[in-house]
């Protein structure tokens, strides 16, 4: 089968699917991953095919305001719009929708007759069980929750308008409107599957049929894949490090977040690996060094704890690892996904960014590491995630 993935976003949004694409191509199938310039690294690393989908050079993962943050994926979805159909081929034979492209992809699939299925690395629809993901962590009640999800399908509705005018008047497709297709999605039960883990999000027992969680899908990193010797050399040099990053978060920050990181492990007494990332975090001194993209999967196993801005990605990958952590949540759905790791006991409660000091980190420190009930958790949680098989499941929804 020839299979088109296509996500958009940052790159905690698109490297699942290297991971995710490469167990379906090891399964004998033809796939390509539609995405992103920046990101065609990672799709011919993994052994895939790779389709252009166009945008602006742009900064990731400021900490916008909400206005700014509805600006700025307006204007993102529109240019991806604009490049869409172009990436998908007439021999395709299924498109993989992620949560940020789907809304694109089914206009496409109403031009070509190209089958589709949603692989979300977020919960999307309305559940009486949590709020939306964007609206962080406080509970309206099942009602209110369940009122407030279908305001933000609205909200994301809107963001779409134009990129969804533009698209179906190129396909030659008479006018709809983004909520008018999501409607006739839902109708249908469009099939859903959510990389994510049950350890973390349990299936709501009030979704419609055709939306299930699966376990999540993991950045495809080559079996032969090593840390740098430098960190093989400072990880053992001493105890266990801390790991401090907030990948493709806080551009601009990296002077005041290094300062941070540096006096809060020293006030901790904990050493430190500190990820330079979008920020620019920088430090040096024999209990710190800075570290450049290195796979979570081959480091977070041999740290303390992992202090991180609380993507999807990184909280699911310091889980897997069994490290507990100290969310840092920036923008978006980061806030969520740092509540979900407090409520099971995997991490301190969140710290938000813009409240960060050397003081608070240090103080969440101290209590991660050397409470043995955050490890404790944290190693639970993946022992279930160790259960679940993310890719295994999208081959059997296959068929």
């Amino acid at each position: 089968m020839r299979i088109l993935i296509a996500a958009a976003g940052s790159r905690g949004d698109v490297a699942p699917y290297t991971g995710l694409g490469a167990g379906l191509r090891e399964a004998g199938h033809d796939v390509t991953l539609a995405t992103t310039d920046a990101f065609a690294p990672l799709a011919r690393e993994a052994g895939l095919g790779f389709r252009s989908l166009p945008t602006r050079p742009q900064a990731q993962g400021g900490a916008e305001g909400g206005r700014e943050l509805l600006r700025t994926a307006a204007a993102f979805v529109t240019e991806i719009g604009r490049g869409f159909a172009d990436a998908v081929d007439q021999g395709t034979d299924l498109l993989l929708l992620s949560a940020t492209t789907a809304p694109l992809g089914w206009h496409v699939a109403e031009a070509t007759g190209i089958p589709t299925m949603g692989a979300h690395l977020q919960p999307t629809a309305p559940t009486g069980d949590f709020p939306p993901t964007v609206m962080g962590v406080r509970s309206f009640g099942r009602a209110g929750n369940r009122i407030a999800g279908r305001f933000a399908l609205r909200m994301a509705d809107r963001l779409y308008t134009e990129a969804v005018t533009e698209l179906r008047a190129r396909l030659d497709l008479p006018p709809l409107r983004p909520a008018g297709m999501r409607r006739r999605q839902e109708r249908t039960n469009w099939p859903v599957l959510h990389g994510f883990s049950t350890a973390l999000v349990p299936r709501p027992t009030d979704w419609r049929a055709g939306l299930d969680v699966v376990g999540t899908w993991w950045p495809y990193v080559a079996p032969d894949r090593r840390l740098p010797a430098e960190v093989e050399d400072f990880l053992a040099a001493g105890a266990r490090p801390v790991f401090i990053g907030f990948g493709s978060m806080a551009a601009g920050h990296g002077e005041r977040l290094s300062g941070i990181a540096v006096q809060a492990l020293r006030r901790a007494g904990l050493r430190g690996l500190v990820q330079a990332g979008s920020a620019g975090l920088a430090a040096d001194g024999d209990d710190v060094l800075t570290i450049g993209d290195v796979p979570h999967a081959l480091l977070f196993p041999r740290v303390a704890a992992v202090v991180h801005h609380a993507g999807a990605g990184t909280a699911a990958a310091a889980l897997r690892a069994g490290a507990p952590a100290v969310p840092v949540p920036v923008t978006a759905d980061q806030p969520f996904w740092a509540g979900r790791l407090a409520s099971i006991g995997a991490a301190t409660a969140p710290v938000p960014f813009a409240s960060l000091t050397a003081e608070r980190l240090a103080d969440a420190l101290a209590q991660v590491v050397r409470r043995q009930t955050y490890a404790r958790a944290a190693s639970a949680a993946a022992r279930q995630m160790a259960t679940e098989d993310g890719v295994g499941a999208v081959l059997k929804a296959l068929g």
